[in-house]
């Protein structure tokens, strides 16, 4: 994903494999990612520690994907957590390799919603 353009998206972050998770929509995923594993926000996520992106969903709208992250974030806890592992049985990090480590010219991607 590294210079691909950025995409609306609902998506989960969390902390660690059935731990905390957290439910978010944004119009650049890349640059939302950033921010969480960096704790730019407070709240939750950076309370709970969820830097792993364990699960996203691109739209096609900015309205489906708040409408879909209301949704998600109103379900049972099984519901999310049989969602992330449907997906990412592994609860694999799915950034993982979206920020080059050690590059003193690489700044962060811009996050403009």
């Amino acid at each position: 994903m590294s210079a691909r353009r950025p995409f609306t998206a609902t998506y989960i972050m969390a902390n660690r494999r059935n731990a905390a998770t957290y439910v978010g929509m944004t119009s650049n995923l890349r640059a939302r990612v950033w921010k969480h594993r960096n704790g730019t926000y407070d709240g939750y996520s950076k309370d709970k520690g969820c830097t792993l992106l364990v699960w996203y969903e691109r739209h096609e709208r900015v309205v489906e994907a708040i409408r879909r992250e209301k949704r998600i974030k109103g379900w049972k806890r099984d519901w999310k957590l049989k969602l992330i592992e449907d997906g990412n049985p592994g609860w694999a990090d799915l950034a993982a390799d979206w920020f080059p480590v050690n590059d003193p010219n690489w700044e962060p991607p811009l996050e403009e919603d």
